[in-house]
Order: structure tokens, then C-alpha cells, then sequence
């Protein structure tokens, strides 16, 4: 039987909507089609209803032909059952580029429309990306009130029912809100147990903006990434305590945030106990342990990136 996985409220400046606290993230390297298509399946027969992707990720296609086949084969009964959200890639992120871009996604998806459809950096890059790390003399500002005044008329097109952004910082939105006529909905960003993003999220929820947590387990598997959440020693003992694991006790601890998640996980095993989280939870004293753990930075500019310092004083810099 399918897990009942809880949902969040997300407004899209002119109604509310329902969105599945956990997705399935589909960002992974090396990208192959028939093993992301047959993850989704898999998690869709187990109750999964959210799905993260973006165009740089090269997972719009299987995800689409997945959805295809799980609509043909009655898992689902329609398109209407998922959520799905993808990214407006920074080569993309001019004015005149952001209709083709969704546009672009929606082909690849098999879809008429997406739920969510987010500005992936607040970082233009011309060209293509060739090589990693991206050089600096690729990188610039964005236009973002510009490329913001397009992302409106793709939902006011209904190419996507909300919009919104990924990895702005409290003074980027700030920016944003300055001018946007629909407010973004939902700010995607690296959150877990070693960067929890507190300034961040006490702002979000000031302004009314939703907060969805990439690498709620830490950057683990990324092959410049760590498994300190996964290992460091509080969370251990928290779930040896519980009868649980060191990531079901991280993702309890980033839902009891109030904010939605998409881990990546392709194994079958590990997608349902990623579900088994919602029937227990966390006391005071240790979500008080947890809050104490020491914070690093999180990863930029993108999961699908190598980080650099060069990137990052880009960032800084615009």
C-alpha cells in the first residue's frame, strides 16, 4: 500500500496549493535515463507524488517518460496526481529566453504544464557550460526584474501553476520582492542538521515564502561532498535511540522545520525508508542537541556544479 505523505500549503500570489512535504530529487551524476525512469516508478508505486528536476540535471526526459508510464499503466490515474517542478538553467536566465526555456522542459517532460518552475541561481552564464568548474569570465549579474516579469507570464500563461526561486539569499529576495507583482512561492535551497539555514528560513516565513530543502542528508555521494550529517555523532545516538537511521532522523529533523524536501535516493530500500519518518518524532532535548551542531556553508553554486572559490566570491560579488 501507497505511504500517505503529508502536504504543505504554498501560495501562488492568487490561491493556495498543496504541495507533498518529501520529493525525489533526480539530480545525479552520472545521469541515466533508464535508471532515473525506473527510481520514479518505483517511487511513484510507493507513494511519492513530488518531483524535483531541472533541465541542466538531463532528467526531464525520463521523468516525463516515467510519468507517461505510470498514467498508462494505472499507477496513477492522471498527471494531476503529481507535483512537478523544475529549474530555469542560467544560460537560459535572459528576458527573451525564459519562454523557450519552459517551453523546452515541458516538451521534455510530456507535460502541458509544471506546478512549480524556479530560477535555478540568481547568476547569468552565457554559453554553455563546458567544463567545470565554470570559468569566471562566463559568469554575471542577472537580470532578475527582467527575467522575474517573464516567469510571471509563464504562470500567468498557465505553462506552470507557481513560481519561484532556488539558492537566494534573504538580501536576493529582498531584491525580488521589491518589484514582483506575484511573489515567489517557494525558495529551494541546500538545508540540513550542519546547515540549517536559520536566518534564512526565520525570514521566508516572515514574507510568506515556502521553503524546500535540497540535500537534507548532506551532500553525501557528491564526490567533492561529505557524509558528516549522516555520521556525526549526535545523530547516531539519536537514532540508535529511535530504532531508526542517522538519515531518517535528519529528515525528521528538517520536516519538523515546516519545510518540504527532495532527497536523492534511486534504491528502493532507501526511497521507503524516506517515507518512514511521519508516525514518530523528534523530543526537545534533541532537537536541541541538533540545533547546537556546528553549521558550515552549504554547496555553490549547485548540486551539478564543483564548487569553487571562484564561484563563490562570484556569488558574493553580485
Amino acid at each position: 500500500m501507497a505511504a500517505n505523505v503529508p502536504k504543505v500549503t504554498i501560495s501562488n500570489g492568487s490561491q493556495t496549493m498543496p504541495l507533498p512535504v518529501i520529493g525525489l530529487g533526480t539530480a545525479t551524476q552520472p545521469q541515466v535515463a533508464e535508471t532515473t525512469k525506473s527510481a520514479v516508478l518505483d517511487a511513484i508505486g510507493i507513494g511519492y507524488r513530488h518531483f524535483d528536476t531541472a533541465f541542466i540535471y538531463g532528467s526531464e526526459q525520463p521523468l516525463g517518460e516515467a510519468i507517461a508510464e505510470a498514467i498508462k499503466t494505472g499507477l496513477i490515474k492522471s498527471r494531476d496526481e503529481l507535483f512537478i517542478t523544475s529549474k530555469l538553467w542560467c544560460t537560459f536566465a535572459s528576458p527573451e529566453l525564459v519562454l523557450p526555456a519552459i517551453k523546452t522542459s515541458l516538451k521534455n517532460l510530456q507535460l502541458d504544464y509544471l506546478d512549480l518552475f524556479l530560477v535555478h541561481w540568481p547568476l547569468k552564464i552565457s554559453g554553455e557550460v563546458k567544463r567545470l568548474p565554470i570559468p569566471k569570465e562566463t559568469i554575471f549579474p542577472i537580470d532578475i526584474k527582467a527575467v522575474w516579469e517573464v516567469m510571471e507570464e509563464c504562470q500567468n500563461l498557465g505553462l506552470t501553476k507557481a513560481i519561484g526561486v532556488s539558492n537566494f539569499s534573504t538580501r536576493r529576495l529582498d531584491e525580488l520582492l521589491s518589484f514582483a507583482k506575484i511573489p515567489p512561492s517557494v525558495n529551494q535551497v541546500e538545508m540540513n542538521p550542519l546547515w540549517q539555514q536559520k536566518d534564512l528560513r526565520e525570514f521566508c516565513k516572515a514574507k510568506g515564502i515556502h521553503i524546500t530543502a535540497y540535500s537534507p542528508l548532506g551532500s553525501k555521494g557528491a564526490k567533492w561532498g561529505d557524509s558528516e550529517s549522516l555520521e556525526y555523532k549526535v545523530l547516531e545516538e539519536i537514532a540508535k535511540a529511535k530504532g531508526k537511521t542517522a538519515a531518517q532522523v535528519s529528515l525528521r529533523w528538517v520536516y519538523e522545520q515546516g519545510v518540504s524536501f527532495v532527497p536523492k535516493s534511486f534504491n528502493k530500500d532507501r526511497l521507503k525508508q524516506n517515507l518512514d519518518i511521519f508516525d514518530w518524532s523528534l523530543t526537545e532535548e534533541e532537537l536541541n542537541k541538533i540545533s547546537k551542531l556546528p553549521q558550515r556553508r552549504g554547496i555553490l553554486p549547485s548540486t551539478m556544479m564543483e564548487p569553487s572559490d571562484l564561484v563563490r566570491e562570484i556569488e558574493a560579488e553580485i
